[in-house]
């Protein structure tokens, strides 16, 4: 795992925490301009209990690297534009004062991160460097329980496998067997039809003799009514 030393010393490797702003709010309220998008060199410093000197001083240091990620400085028409629309200019050593102002340092929330991941003498940018380091540890931690969790189900897998495995023959003598019973299946339908047809042939003989004795009955009773007359 990266270590603080390593995170203040290479580019590299803050580059890869870069996006990481949101442990910013974690370490201490961070108090953007009214834009809601930028800080000035006095908020940076304010955040990181540091004096504005030594924000500047670091700026200069690493301007390529914060440029990279969102420091601007304005002049001229953009400086006046942005302090008519945002927010009236103070002295910040910047320049003498509000009407000797030639240039505003904007940060934004990726480029105090990234300040605080070069600054050296501020208990805050090492309160944000330890939630940094400390956050990815513990999502190293959660890959690593993934991976065993994973690793268990592919073992599972595994052995269900095996198990269809052994059962495949299983099946196949199965699948073979009730192949053979259909042949014989259908016979049985056969028969079962043709003693059907055979059951009704038989119910019908036997309406016929009730009809016939029907009559025979009537033809005694008829003859015992002769005798007795």
């Amino acid at each position: 795992m990266p270590t603080e030393v390593a995170l203040l010393e290479s580019p590299a490797l803050r580059g890869e925490h870069m996006r990481r702003v949101e442990v910013l709010d974690k370490v201490k309220i961070l108090v953007m301009l009214p834009d809601g998008m930028h800080l000035r060199t006095e908020e940076v410093a304010r955040y990181f209990e540091v004096s504005t000197a030594s924000v500047r001083e670091l700026t200069d240091r690493h301007q390529r690297e914060l440029a990279g990620n969102g420091m601007r400085v304005l002049r001229g028409a953009e400086l006046r534009s942005f302090h008519g629309a945002t927010v009236p200019l103070r002295a910040s050593g910047e320049g003498s004062g509000p009407q000797g102002v030639t240039h505003l340092r904007l940060y934004t929330r990726r480029t105090v991160l990234n300040v605080a991941m070069l600054l050296r003498d501020s208990d805050i940018a090492r309160s944000v460097r330890t939630h940094l380091l400390g956050d990815e540890a513990d999502l190293r931690a959660s890959y690593v329980s993934l991976d065993r969790r994973v690793t268990r189900i592919e073992g599972c897998l595994a052995g269900v496998g095996s198990a269809l495995q052994e059962l495949g023959p299983v099946l196949g003598r199965m699948s073979r067997r009730l192949d053979s019973l259909d042949p014989k299946l259908d016979v049985t339908h056969q028969v079962v039809d043709a003693i059907s047809l055979r059951l009704t042939d038989v119910a019908q003989d036997v309406a016929r003799l009730d009809a016939r004795m029907d009559e025979l009955t009537d033809v005694l009773r008829e003859l015992g009514r002769h005798r007795s007359g």
